[in-house]
């Protein structure tokens, strides 16, 4: 991780970012790769010990990083966790995901739902943002959604909805921030691997959801690298209010 032999995307070194749901996953990811190309990161999440075993072994590898104990359900802990903190980058990863039918979503589970994924990447990103403005910096902030915020599945109906809210949020808030500086964009992931989901993916119907997938495999979370690191740099300066498909062709596959 350190600077000998890597070329850092533009307008990334030096820059400070946020990452929620950093604990594990995708969110892991995600704050490795920015302090891989220069950008101080602050790794956050409600498991504070994860955080800062995270942040440890990057800055062992020679990054920047600093844990935060975060709840983006909590909109006043939001709000006070960030009041002193101006970021550059935003990457609002923190989602979860239940999987029951529809006629099994009571109110708990619907709330837990829209609470975390939709709501607490309202609250992190209006907080983030004001910070910047009042500042007079932009800044990018990356929504992570899903290909289920395009199309809909079975047993998520929660998920699939706060999905779908989140890019329309998306584009509200490039339209009102682009004033400000502020680009707002949403990565939106088709199944990528990782350690929650690969035992699934090793079953048959885990098997016969890949060959759903044009390319017939799962992505790997560094098949999101480019597109994240596209709509945080300057190399995106020009994009806001857009979504970034990464999902080997889902999408577009047939019915």
């Amino acid at each position: 991780m350190t600077d000998a032999g890597v070329e850092h995307w533009p307008g990334l070194k030096g820059c400070k970012a946020l990452v929620t749901g950093a604990s594990a996953g995708l969110g892991a990811h995600f704050a490795k790769l920015l302090a891989r190309n220069g950008v101080h990161v602050t790794a956050a999440a409600r498991r504070a010990d994860k955080v800062a075993a995270l942040c440890e072994s990057i800055e062992e590898a020679g990054g920047s990083a600093t844990p935060l104990s975060l709840d983006v359900t909590d909109a006043q802990g939001v709000s006070q966790a960030l009041a002193d903190k101006v970021f550059d980058i935003v990457i609002n990863n923190a989602g979860i995901a239940v999987s029951a039918s529809a006629f099994d979503h009571d109110a708990a589970i619907i709330d837990k739902v829209i609470d975390t994924n939709l709501k607490g990447s309202f609250h992190v990103a209006r907080t983030a943002a004001a910070n910047m403005a009042a500042q007079g910096q932009g800044g990018s902030i990356v929504n992570i959604a899903s290909i289920l915020g395009f199309r809909v599945s079975g047993q998520v109906a929660a998920y699939a909805a706060s999905k779908a809210g989140l890019v329309h949020l998306t584009r509200a808030m490039a339209l009102e921030w682009a004033r400000h500086g502020i680009r707002v964009n949403a990565l939106c992931p088709g199944y990528i691997e990782t350690d929650l989901n690969r035992d699934f993916f090793a079953t048959d119907a885990g098997k016969a959801l890949i060959r759903r997938v044009p390319q017939r495999r799962l992505g790997q979370p560094e098949d999101l690298d480019g597109a994240l690191l596209l709509l945080a740099s300057d190399l995106g300066r020009f994009m806001t209010g857009t979504e970034i498909v990464v999902d080997g062709g889902h999408l577009v596959s047939s019915l």
